[in-house]
Parts: structure tokens; sequence; C-alpha cells
């Protein structure tokens, strides 16, 4: 279950639209109104990239009265970058035994 979330949230940042609202969720709550306002889409698109967003835990709404406010969930983050955090230290320790095996190379030729 894990992975199909993360492989969620995944497809999710993978549109540009999404990530914007993103962003912009990171600066606090927002209408929908407000996260539509700077795209150019109707609001029923808007609606629908939102609950793409909702679907896999990096959004949350609340409708109080005639007014949907969009939260950003951190989880659902925080899973990404754990996840894309793994991979980099995997790879720097790679590169890391590289450098360390080209340095011992070098130094055998001269």
């Amino acid at each position: 279950m894990p992975n199909q979330r993360m492989d969620q949230v995944f497809k999710a940042l993978s549109d540009g639209t999404r990530r914007e609202m993103i962003e912009r969720l990171t600066r606090g709550p927002a209408s929908v109104k407000d996260l539509a306002q700077p795209l150019s889409m109707s609001l029923p698109a808007v609606m629908q990239h939102l609950q793409v967003l909702e679907a896999c835990g990096l959004v949350r709404s609340e409708k109080a009265g005639r007014v949907r406010t969009c939260h950003l969930e951190p989880d659902g983050l925080r899973m990404a970058e754990d996840w894309l955090g793994g991979q980099r230290t995997g790879w720097e320790h790679r590169l890391d035994r590289l450098g360390g095996f080209l340095d011992t190379d070098e130094g055998t030729r001269s």
C-alpha cells in the first residue's frame, strides 16, 4: 500500500499545474478561487486537479458556506522527500566509492 500511495503522489506531482498549487499552499491555506486565479483554466478543471491532490493525501480541503479552503498536508510531501533523500544518499555513496577508486588507481600509475 505505501508504494501505491507514493506512486499516486509522484503522479500528482508530475503535473505542473498541481505543483503550482502545492507551491502556493506552502505559503498557507487558500481558497479554490485563490488557487485558480493565476491559472488559465476553468474552475471545474482546477477542482479536478485538487481532487487528484486530495486523493493522494497532499492536500485537504474544507468547505465553510460557499468557500472551499485548501490546506497542504505535509506528510505526503515528506514521504516523497524521504524516498528521494534515500536515493540521493545511495548515489552519493556510489560516487564517493568511485572517486576513491579513481584516486587509488591514479596513485598506482605514478
